[in-house]
């Protein structure tokens, strides 16, 4: 590792570091150039770790080496990132670079496009290069609520998140990233190193904002010639003052990457709202008095219908399914008590809906594909219905109104319901996943850790 120059350990003196409960805690500021290399310096053997993997599994996992999707990123979207993210990613590659781990910001624009191009671009054009192209995306998983007024003890806004991820990638979702920019929002958000925008889409904003999002199940379309979903999350949360200017900024050149239905609290006037994001159709649901949930099943049936493939809406056998009809049941039975810690107990749940007791399994809101035998599921194109599948849920996220409004949150790292991950054991016993040997991490039990 060069020595910094004394610019450089001035900027980098501006960023901290600490590591707790599995999770890195970064906080960064200054302007775009500083954030980014803030980020890129500190953050480098993680990102460099991570790079390792990816590119692994890129080729396991697609049969196309990874600089096929970083040249395909390069190609689509560096005229659409803005100046200030531009200068940002700059920043990012030579914080990494400046730490031993030499990066371009082309590197970085393929690294930030992996999910959306992996997911969404490829299945479009795929066919040009496989006799077995992919319908949709891999993976379409995780669970989400929000909720305010009669829903809540104290009548304020509640949100709460799990990530779904298949265990090598969603490993590197460790990362607390508190961004206090020149111009804009300060930003806490859930990331990997190396990330411009969440991904997992778990944000707290200084507007009085909580963001959280689950991917809609099976969607299909994708327009190269707008902006990405990475960039225009990112500019939302940092320039949205309110759900609606959110909500603009979100839409605003919609490509049809990483499509999701969104889930939004307002601290400051008690409002949620629950915002499907297709690339044909939008729909924006809100309240003052309820609560929303996200599942990956689409609830407009012209998105459900006419942009994705109906993986189990109305199925329990199904993680769709089976989490929609489990939300509907827990967030009847706790109206009135969805507090921080009741939202907590919610996304550890692991009842199965279908089979009618406590079962970890991939039906529960706290899933557990890697000790489900999948008698049940009858699903040809879910890829992840396959018996003893390493994923499922990663870690979980909880804010209320108090934690909106003082920039904090509460995240778990490893599964919500706490549940270790031991991959020397889970690949003894599931030889056939060998192959991620090196690659697959334990993950330990860990608490709840509130973020300030």
């Amino acid at each position: 590792m060069a020595s910094l120059t004394k610019d450089q350990q001035q900027i980098v003196d501006q960023g901290t570091l600490s590591e707790i409960n599995g999770w890195h805690h970064l906080k960064v500021k200054g302007n775009p150039y500083e954030i980014g290399f803030q980020h890129g310096y500190l953050l480098a053997p993680q990102y460099k770790d991570a790079l390792r993997t990816y590119t692994a599994m890129t080729l396991e996992c697609f049969g196309m080496e990874y600089s096929f999707f970083v040249e395909a990123a390069t190609r689509m979207h560096k005229d659409k990132v803005p100046a200030y993210l531009m200068e940002e990613l700059r920043g990012l590659a030579e914080g990494f670079t400046a730490a031993g781990v030499s990066t371009t910001v082309d590197d970085l624009l393929g690294w930030n496009a992996w999910m959306e191009l992996t997911d969404y671009w490829w299945p479009t054009v795929a066919e040009k290069y496989s006799k077995n192209p992919p319908k949709g995306p891999r993976g379409s998983h995780c669970s989400g609520l929000v909720a305010t007024g009669s829903a809540t003890p104290d009548g304020k806004v509640v949100l709460a998140h799990e990530s779904f991820d298949e265990f090598w990638s969603g490993q590197y979702f460790n990362v607390v990233l508190d961004i206090t920019p020149d111009d804009g929002n300060r930003i806490v958000m859930q990331t990997v190193a190396g990330y411009l925008a969440s991904m997992t889409d778990y944000y707290v904003t200084s507007a009085g904002l909580a963001i959280t999002e689950t991917t809609l199940a099976g969607f299909r379309g994708y327009d190269e010639k707008r902006v990405p979903e990475y960039v225009r999350a990112r500019n939302a949360a940092q320039f949205g003052n309110d759900i609606d200017h959110w909500v603009e900024l979100m839409n605003k050149d919609n490509n049809g990457g990483y499509a999701n239905t969104w889930l939004l609290a307002d601290a400051n006037t008690g409002e949620i709202a629950r915002y499907e994001e297709g690339l044909i159709y939008q729909k924006l649901d809100r309240t003052k008095d309820g609560t929303f949930f996200g599942c990956n099943a689409a609830f407009d049936p012209r998105i459900r219908n006419l942009e994705c493939a109906d993986v189990g809406f109305n199925d329990p056998r199904q993680q769709t399914g089976a989490r929609r009809q489990r939300f509907m049941q827990l967030l009847e039975q706790y109206h009135g008590k969805i507090d921080v810690e009741m939202a907590k107990k919610i996304l550890a749940d692991t009842y199965d809906p279908y089979l009618g007791y406590q079962n970890p399994s991939s039906r529960g809101i706290c899933s557990h594909y890697d000790v489900d035998p999948q008698y049940y599921a009858d699903d040809p194109t879910a890829v992840w219905n396959v018996p003893f599948y390493p994923a499922g849920s990663v870690d979980g996220k909880a804010v209320g109104a108090k934690e909106i409004l003082a920039m904090q949150m509460w995240g778990r790292y490893g599964r919500a319901d706490g549940v270790e991950f031991d991959a020397d054991e889970f690949l003894r016993e599931h030889p056939l996943w060998n192959w991620q040997e090196g690659y697959l991490k334990t993950r330990p039990s860990q608490p709840w850790t509130l973020f300030v």
